[in-house]
């Protein structure tokens, strides 16, 4: 019997001390921040405590979204799987039915785990989900301010926007931002079991448009020069090659000449995401002031990211959604100074499917089987070279989301920084970048001769990863119930013409070449001005 109680004692003490080994993880989790939005990359910006934790950790210049619109990234990283098998595809109320969120496996794991801030998966309800011991959050979008959205009548009546904590309502008290701060440290200091691992996800609504910054910051940057994209301008060296959808999107929602239908400037308003941007980053001192008191600092990592990435003017959009750089690419930094190398700039493409396995494996736990991304751990902790990293082609998808038409189904690929995008359900062109000599996306090249192997090899490897796990190419979406924000400035451009290589005359002999797969022999017969049909049996 005593033997017994040794040995169940032992075992005890094993699990504890195994248990004591994981560490502990806080993801910060920012919306609609711009890859370059930091101090460290971007002269200028006061960003002192993301700094810090670069300096103290790894950072990812080319970390990417494979969905870039807030609520089908959220379930990207939450999964571990693409839009096109979690369907959440828009920011309406795509389902979550049958969805196993990573918290609930690290749960599972002995970890306790937080949900403070926006959840933002459909916006009819601010429920608990499952996977979280703890939840902070709110309906939707929310509001920076506890008193934006509602009358005179409703505010004298005392009422105020609310949070939901832990199935409650509670009414909100102060600027958002430092609000689920308040929460989370709170959580940190007396909500959970200290001798547990802890996994909190901080998501704020910061920075999102239309971004309000607190009283502290309301006067910051006035004097700050901000630096816009040469492709904002409407030109005609800008706008060559451009799909239609881009060249009309200028005078749209989602356009620099008429930017959420207001006259509002782009300048101004990156200073306004500046702004709000300061909040997070004391957000961010505050937390990791927690962790270096409670001596907490050499066993938590600390993971920077946001859901997606924002337009400021870039080929005249403001916003997300579409496949160019400044959309898809988002900030991130990996910091645990008792596991990670410090200060490394490591240049790997990483996606937001990569972070759910990340999480897990940090946490010792098996990456489930519907996870389609790839541990970061080795590639954070330098084992794998970034030369090495193989986590296959980046695919991106976004479906047509109808209240804000302006952007088409958009599918992409990246592979040895060759880009190459399509749309769906338009008439328009595709597109084609070599993202190492043309950063800034600048050129199509998708007529390009020489690259007509490249353009076909790329669309046929898009075509064969974006089916869903049941085989099926499909473009799902939600319901319509109005017109959607189709309006556009009176005085603003009107709508963009053709490509000037798709006016042609009547009667050509070629006329149905394009009914035809691509291939050199096609362009050959196509320049002669002659017809041309695919060899027998070739398909089409």
């Amino acid at each position: 019997m005593v033997i017994r109680l040794l040995a169940v004692v032992a075992m005890a003490l094993c699990s504890s001390v195994a248990l004591a080994a994981k560490p502990n993880m806080i993801f910060v989790l920012v919306d609609d921040l711009r890859y370059d939005a930091m101090g460290f990359v971007t002269p200028g910006l006061q960003t002192p405590n993301i700094d810090a934790l670069a300096k103290n950790g790894v950072y990812f210049p080319n970390a990417v979204v494979t969905s870039s619109l807030c609520s089908p990234s959220r379930a990207t990283i939450l999964t571990g799987m693409s839009a096109r098998n979690h369907g959440v595809i828009d920011n309406n109320n795509s389902s979550e039915d049958g969805l196993v969120f990573f918290p609930s496996y690290l749960q599972r794991a002995g970890y306790q785990t937080a949900l403070i801030g926006k959840w933002h998966m459909g916006f009819d309800t601010d429920a608990p989900r499952p996977g979280f011991d703890k939840w902070v959050s709110f309906k939707g979008q929310g509001t920076y301010f506890p008193t934006e959205r509602l009358s005179p009548q409703q505010l004298a009546a005392g009422e105020r926007q609310m949070l939901n904590v832990d199935g409650k309502p509670v009414k909100r008290t102060g600027y958002i931002t430092d609000e689920l701060t308040d929460y989370a440290l709170d959580w940190l200091q007396n909500g959970r079991d200290p001798t547990k691992p802890f996994f909190l996800y901080l998501s704020h609504k910061a920075v999102h448009s239309d971004a309000k910054p607190a009283e502290r910051h309301a006067n910051q940057y006035a004097d700050l020069q901000i630096k816009l994209p040469a492709s904002m301008a409407n030109t005609p060296e800008n706008n060559l090659g451009k799909p239609l959808w881009v060249r009309n999107q200028r005078n749209s929602w989602h356009g620099a000449d008429f930017p959420y239908h207001t006259d509002q400037s782009i300048t101004e308003m990156v200073r306004e995401i500046y702004r709000a941007l300061s909040s997070v980053d004391d957000s961010l001192g505050r937390i990791l002031t927690y962790l270096r008191k409670n001596r907490l600092d050499k066993n938590t990592v600390v993971v920077f990211y946001s859901d997606n990435g924002f337009l400021i003017g870039d080929h005249g959009l403001i916003d997300k959604r579409n496949a160019y750089e400044g959309s898809i690419r988002v900030p991130m930094i990996v910091s645990a100074p008792g596991l990670l190398p410090k200060g490394v700039t490591n240049p790997a493409v990483v996606r937001n499917l990569d972070l759910a396995p990340m999480f897990l494996d940090f946490a010792g736990v098996e990456i489930p089987s519907q996870m389609e991304g790839k541990s970061l751990v080795p590639l954070a902790q330098g084992k794998v070279a970034s030369a090495d990293w193989d986590a296959g082609d980046f695919i991106y998808e976004y479906y047509w989301e109808w209240t804000l038409p302006q952007t088409p189904t958009t599918f992409a690929i990246e592979r040895n920084r060759m880009k190459y995008i399509q749309y769906h359900g338009v008439w328009d062109t595709e597109e084609l970048y070599d993202l190492n000599r043309d950063p800034d996306e600048m050129h199509n090249l998708i007529e390009e001769p020489a690259l007509l192997n490249t353009k076909i090899e790329l669309r046929n490897r898009l075509y064969e990863q974006l089916p869903n796990r049941q085989g099926a190419h499909v473009v799902p979406y939600t319901r319509k119930t109005s017109s959607g924000l189709v309006d556009r400035d009176r005085n603003g451009p009107r709508a963009a013409d053709y490509p000037p290589e798709w006016y042609v005359t009547p009667n050509l002999p070629s006329k149905m070449n394009n009914m035809f797969p691509d291939s050199p022999a096609k362009a050959k017969a196509t320049a002669e001005g002659k017809a041309y049909f695919p060899p027998p049996n070739a398909g089409h």
